[in-house]
């Protein structure tokens, strides 16, 4: 689609506005570079409203109904709208026109599984990295909301027109893979029953860890004891985090998440990258030390930010690099060896200190800030009856996403994790999940799709040929076309969301197109043999509809299903 139908308005106020400065109606001004234009809140309203007039006031002088009223006069006619009219205290509102709603449905139908993309972003590449969960654990529920926010904005992202490419980033550097290496060297040692091998303080414990020292036991015998236990914990360190890659990919793979790249911290390091970075922020006066410490200090931060640790506070010089450090060479990694026009952070709420100073990193080293994009997510909550689900039985102390996975099944997952702003906690109800109600909103959608395609079975066993063209004309009722009007809004939506990176909206759509999918079912009848004609325009409204909403359950990394 190569404007949505909010920009064919904002296209008409402008020729508008240049018409009535021409014939002299309004005084020479500059437009804003973006016109307002937003849906409707009431039907009485119209579609669409533009509030523009309202802050051309000051700048022209007049009263804001005064200059819609000029405005309106200057209009150019445009096939799409029926009716425009002026409203107090200066809005333009924009009625579409019934017959070219209708017509809409054969372009919905032949553009199906693409209906909706949009070319905003024409061909940009920007990169999303999220979930990057420490590879010293199972994937757990928090992570599973990072999971289905970044893989949703990939693809909306990618629907709007970007060159997107989906990244995990594995924090394998540092003294917690040190540390779950000396756990998982203890708890191998206890398989092999060797005694005198210390699990570390401040250890990784749980049942995974027990079975991840039973499974290198089976596989390595007695190898690791005897070697020198540095190089025995660095070794068993790589193969865990290994093994621990695989099982978070297999349990990404099972909410339909996966990645383009998975990019290892210590590649950082090795490769020379961070060597680079340090260099250019010495070089740019950035660089001080003091304490035995190597610190950033840009004018954008209240205080000095450690990158490399005192030798004298960390012994092992592998492990002295802060998270700054690995930060900031990895921007450049992203931005400048890799060339991606935007980044795009999916991080914890509790990781917004980090922010400026990845922000303040990234402008010392002379990049645009505003290239790095910054998404943090609040926490999820788990609810059974009511109540807080605070513990794993298996796990004793985090709930994994296999585990839910296994109890709701990955569509609830995928849209319950989207039905709320990613800055407010999430309440995920485990019973509501699973309900087959309407008051389950993921039943409600899914059962909307397993609707149409119950009527296309109808009509196709009545003999009806589904394929068939049908006379739009003939859609007048007010369900048919209200149904319409928000299948039309999908491209719209699209942009709303890869423009303000806001996925919720996602939801909100599928539930209102749903709603108006089941009003159309209660009022309209498809199948009449005494009506062929309209039969056949109803049942092109119905492949419409299912192509509309399959596209918006995809989107949101779900399944439409032919039955439940």
């Amino acid at each position: 689609m190569d404007k949505t139908i909010q920009q064919q308005i904002e296209t008409l106020l402008a020729e508008g506005f240049a018409a009535a400065q021409a014939a002299g109606a309004l005084p020479p001004f500059e437009l804003p570079a973006r016109i307002p234009v937003q849906r409707s809140r009431y039907k009485a309203h119209g579609d669409y409203a533009s509030p523009i007039c309202l802050g051309l006031a000051k700048v022209l002088r007049r009263a804001p109904m005064q200059i819609a009223q000029t405005l309106l006069q200057h209009l150019p006619a445009a096939p799409f709208i029926g009716h425009v009219e002026v409203a107090p205290p200066g809005y333009v509102n924009f009625t579409l026109d019934d017959g070219w709603v209708a017509q809409q449905t054969p372009s919905i139908l032949q553009a199906g599984e693409r209906w909706g993309d949009i070319d905003t972003g024409r061909g940009e590449r920007v990169q999303v990295e999220f979930v990057s969960a420490n590879p010293t654990g199972p994937i757990t529920v928090g992570s599973a909301r990072n999971a289905v926010i970044g893989d949703t904005l990939a693809s909306v992202l990618q629907a709007a027109g970007y060159a997107v490419e989906r990244e995990y980033y594995i924090n394998d550097a540092g003294s917690q893979v040190r540390i779950f290496g000396e756990s998982v060297l203890a708890r191998y040692a206890e398989a092999l029953g060797v005694e005198g091998v210390p699990f570390p303080e401040k250890g990784y414990r749980g049942d995974y860890v027990v079975e991840l020292g039973k499974q290198l036991a089976a596989e390595a015998g007695d190898r690791y004891l005897t070697m020198e236990r540095k190089e025995a914990v660095r070794a068993v360190a790589r193969w865990a985090v290994e093994q621990m890659l695989e099982s978070i990919r297999v349990d990404l793979a099972a909410i339909r998440v996966t990645f383009d790249s998975w990019f290892h911290e210590r590649w950082l390091y090795e490769r020379g990258l961070f060597d680079e970075v340090l260099a250019r922020l010495r070089e740019g006066g950035y660089v001080v030390e003091h304490d035995g410490a190597v610190w950033f200090r840009s004018p954008d931060l209240e205080k000095d930010a450690v990158l490399i640790r005192s030798p004298q506070v960390i012994p092992e010089p592998s492990e002295r690099p802060t998270y700054l450090a690995s930060d900031a060479a990895y921007l450049w990694d992203k931005l400048v060896v890799r060339g991606f026009r935007r980044a795009i952070y999916v991080w914890g709420a509790d990781h917004h200190g980090d922010v400026p100073r990845v922000k303040a990193a990234a402008k010392a080293l002379g990049l645009d800030p505003d290239r790095l994009v910054f998404i943090l997510y609040q926490l999820v909550t788990l609810l059974r009856g009511g109540e807080e689900v605070r513990m794993s039985k298996r796990r004793g102390d985090f709930v994994t996403l296999r585990e839910l996975v296994d109890e709701v099944g990955p569509d609830p997952i995928r849209f319950m994790m989207l039905t709320r702003t990613v800055d407010v906690k999430l309440d995920f109800d485990l019973d509501l999940a699973v309900e087959q109600s309407d008051r389950n909103p993921v039943y409600y959608v899914q059962y909307a799709h397993t609707r149409i395609a119950g009527v296309l079975r109808h009509a196709q066993a009545q003999g009806w040929p589904l394929d068939a063209a049908g006379d739009p004309a003939l859609l007048t009722h007010p369900s048919e076309l209200a149904l319409i009007r928000k299948m039309l809004e999908l491209p719209e939506i699209i942009a709303l969301v890869a423009d303000n990176l806001a996925p919720h909206h996602l939801t909100t759509y599928a539930t209102e197109l749903a709603a108006l999918f089941h009003a159309f079912y209660r009022d309209c009848r498809v199948v009449d043999s005494h009506a062929p004609a309209l039969t056949r325009a109803r049942l092109m409204l119905v492949r419409a509809a299912k192509v509309v909403l399959a596209r918006v359950l995809h989107l949101m990394g779900m399944d439409a299903p032919e039955r439940m």
